[in-house]
């Protein structure tokens, strides 16, 4: 049954994905001016943040079979939606009502596969859900750009609601079977001030934040950095291949042992310190092999990086918080993405300068987690 859950989280990935190389164009297409089409694109990371706290909250209420399902049935909708829009209005309105609905399903499945998973597995297994992410992350762009070109967008969009339909019921006849039920004792809530005092869970988001803010600033840049060396347009996109293949490498291979056996906060901050070091690298290549080794090793640091988080915040939770704890997560996942594109692009940083404060930043959060786990 785990890996139906993987498939889901690979699905509700893919979704995302698949619309990031198609969505400002096609904004621009329905006669959207360059602020409405950059808030298209922002929309759905903006309602995401708010469906992935309602997701927590409701997965702990309710146990997190139900609202998965209904993350999917009406993430399906949403995308069914596309082929109703006449302008680019009603494109940010679907776009709002798409991300509240995607909010919805990861934090609901990372919930349930959390709570199915022992706890001596619980590295291996967000390594293994990581992988998955991986994937969708190679997969869903190629397969939204290769698609829509072939096709339009609302036709692209109908596609995946229709996988994602499929998805959706065959979870509803599955999962209902092995719905968990709720520990009535442990805690009911994730509260601020429990968050506040619970240092696991401030590492945790905290690290989802940054490893997303880098992100952000890595979509952003990148495709800049390409054009400014003068090299072909398409390089970006083999470069975030490269990424995303690297990171699945460590995730799959024996190498994936290293998370049961090793504390999760030391394999936090051997994350930050190799992105961080990696994108400070990525700063000063000028030539195309060197890039490929960047992002490489980027891909190497996320992997490190992303089975720690999800371990933390397992360890820093029971199965009656860990809904809205994942709700909290994935939205500092969200707010991460849209705080490292844009305020770069505030700030009217240079590729190469958008890297190296990134770098800086990941590599001061290395350090602020060493020098805190040694006074501990």
């Amino acid at each position: 049954m785990r890996i139906f859950i993987y498939l889901i989280i690979f699905f509700a990935f893919f979704d995302l994905f698949a619309q990031l190389p198609i969505m400002s164009t096609y904004a621009v297409s329905l006669g959207a001016s360059p602020f409405i089409a950059g808030l298209a694109v922002g929309m759905y990371s903006l309602s995401n943040t708010f469906g992935n706290v309602i997701s927590g909250i409701f997965s702990d209420r309710k146990g997190p079979f139900k609202i998965l399902v209904v993350g999917l049935l009406s993430t399906s909708l949403a995308l069914f939606s596309y082929s109703v829009i006449e302008g680019p209005y009603s494109l940010l309105a679907i776009r709002f009502f798409h991300g509240i609905a995607a909010g919805l399903t990861v934090p609901a499945a990372f919930t349930y596969l959390a709570n199915r998973t022992e706890t001596a597995k619980r590295g291996k297994g967000a390594a293994l859900s990581g992988a998955f992410v991986g994937l969708a992350a190679i997969v869903g762009p190629a397969y939204g750009a290769v698609y829509t070109s072939r096709n339009d967008v609302p036709q692209t969009m109908f596609l995946t609601g229709m996988l994602v339909l499929l998805i959706g019921i065959a979870a509803f006849f599955l999962l209902r079977q092995t719905a968990i039920t709720k520990n009535k004792t442990a805690r009911k809530t994730v509260a601020l001030m429990d968050v506040l005092k619970n240092k696991g869970l401030i590492r945790s988001f905290s690290g989802a934040f940054f490893l997303m803010f880098s992100q952000g600033v890595l979509a952003y840049m990148l495709p800049l950095k390409v054009e400014a060396l003068g090299l072909d347009s398409q390089l970006s996109g083999l470069l975030l291949s490269v990424f995303g293949i690297s990171a699945i490498l460590v995730f799959l291979l024996p190498i994936n042992r290293i998370f049961d056996v090793t504390k999760p906060i030391y394999t936090l901050i051997a994350g930050f310190t190799v992105m961080g070091a990696s994108l400070l690298f990525l700063s000063a290549a000028s030539i195309e092999s060197l890039l490929y080794a960047s992002m490489c090793t980027y891909g190497i640091g996320f992997a490190l990086l992303f089975p720690s988080i999800n371990s933390l915040l397992i360890d820093s939770t029971d199965e009656a918080s860990r809904g809205r704890a994942y709700g909290y997560f994935y939205a500092f996942f969200s707010i991460g993405v849209v705080a490292g594109s844009s305020i770069t692009g505030a700030f009217a940083l240079s590729p190469n300068h958008g890297f190296i404060v990134s770098s800086l930043l990941l590599l001061a959060i290395a350090l602020l987690n060493w020098l805190t786990v040694k006074k501990e």
